[in-house]
């Protein structure tokens, strides 16, 4: 599943000389959590709405309101904007998008086409939809999870006991101690009967 099909397309975005008051807005006004900041065409940096509420100075400040009204004016998001911007690539599959975010600890990413051009957003909630997708759960069916040896072959005799049920979705969350553990969800024909065939076929069902 590659980003482009699960990406927000044509962001909303900023120049770096957008007051930050604006940028607050626009934000406000879309739901969005971050903008990127675009100039000339070109992806220059990002902000987020932390970033620039924390620009806002608090109700504590000993400024007059003319002072303060002064100095947000003056204030650009060119001075808040994070660079270099963290990027991802429409051709690119998902789950390295989301281990991109994870390892640089943001909720999202500007997305880029092979010519370089902003095209798109891809943020945590979309690497939920994606995931969920991918797991078949607004398909229904029985979910299983399977801890079974790491090694050929395994995954073979699950799909044969599973049999005649149809197999929609298969996940691994990972090998502890030589033992693999596979999460199957099956619907159609046989599928309550899904667990008490892989058990008969010596294969440890996890799920109660």
């Amino acid at each position: 599943m590659r980003v482009g099909e699960w990406m927000t397309p044509r962001p909303v975005t900023v120049s770096p000389e957008t007051p930050v008051l604006d940028a607050l807005k626009l934000l406000n006004d879309h739901g969005f959590r971050r903008l990127p900041v675009v100039e000339a065409g070109v992806l220059i940096g990002i902000t987020t709405r932390k970033d620039l509420r924390d620009a806002v100075p608090s109700k504590a400040t000993t400024l007059s309101v003319w002072e303060l009204n002064y100095l947000l004016s003056k204030l650009t998001v060119a001075e808040m904007m994070a660079r270099p911007v963290v990027t991802a690539s429409e051709s690119e599959d998902m789950e390295d998008a989301a281990l991109r975010m994870q390892e640089h600890s943001v909720g999202g990413l500007p997305v880029l086409n092979e010519a370089g051009a902003l095209t798109g957003m891809v943020t945590v909630s979309d690497v939920l939809r994606a995931f969920t997708k991918i797991l078949g759960l607004k398909e229904g069916g029985v979910r299983l999870t399977l801890s079974m040896p790491d090694v050929p072959g395994s995954l073979s005799r699950a799909v044969q006991a599973l049999a005649p049920s149809n197999i929609i979705s298969v996940a691994t969350a990972g090998e502890v101690g030589g033992q693999r553990r596979f999460v199957i969800r099956v619907v159609g024909e046989g599928q309550r009967g899904a667990a008490q065939r892989v058990r008969e076929a010596g294969i440890e069902v996890l799920d109660r």
